[in-house]
């Protein structure tokens, strides 16, 4: 078995989170310009208490996944929610626990914040994910609606 190494992302990782986002908004068929790029590169290391965080994720050294998270107040709780973004494993890695490494730290994470809460939303389509969600997630009955 091979080793996952979770780790927060470095200044020096800036071309490999590229290529793994790019990857990520690829699958879901999107894309966004270049300055929503500069931008949240620059947001995922501003000290600021709602500003997003990146994990990424390793393995023999080389970079195989992301996770992107924020935390956010909510009227239900007294603690922050952790909303988890963004979340990719490379296609050539998939299967051996780069994506439930990477929710398990986030849920690290959001226990050592105090957070109430961590959640996040897929595709209903992404079914290989909707997999490992159902294992360690519990699905919720919302439906997401978005301004027009």
């Amino acid at each position: 078995m091979t080793d996952i190494t979770i780790r927060p992302l470095a200044r020096t990782d800036e071309n490999e989170w590229r290529r793994l986002w790019t990857d990520y908004l690829t699958f879901y068929k999107t894309s966004v310009p270049e300055a929503v790029y500069a931008t949240t590169w620059e947001r995922l290391f501003d000290t600021g208490e709602y500003e997003p965080n990146g994990l990424i994720a390793e393995m023999d050294g080389k970079p195989v996944g992301l996770v992107h998270y924020m935390f956010h107040r909510t009227c239900w709780t007294v603690g922050n929610n952790c909303y988890l973004q963004d979340l990719y494993a490379d296609p050539t890695v998939r299967g051996k626990g780069i994506g439930r490494a990477l929710i398990e730290a986030v849920y690290e994470k959001a226990d050592e914040a105090g957070a109430a809460n961590v959640y996040w939303m897929t595709q209903d389509f992404n079914e290989t994910a909707r997999k490992l969600y159902d294992r360690i997630a519990k699905l919720t009955p919302f439906i997401k609606y978005q301004r027009r």
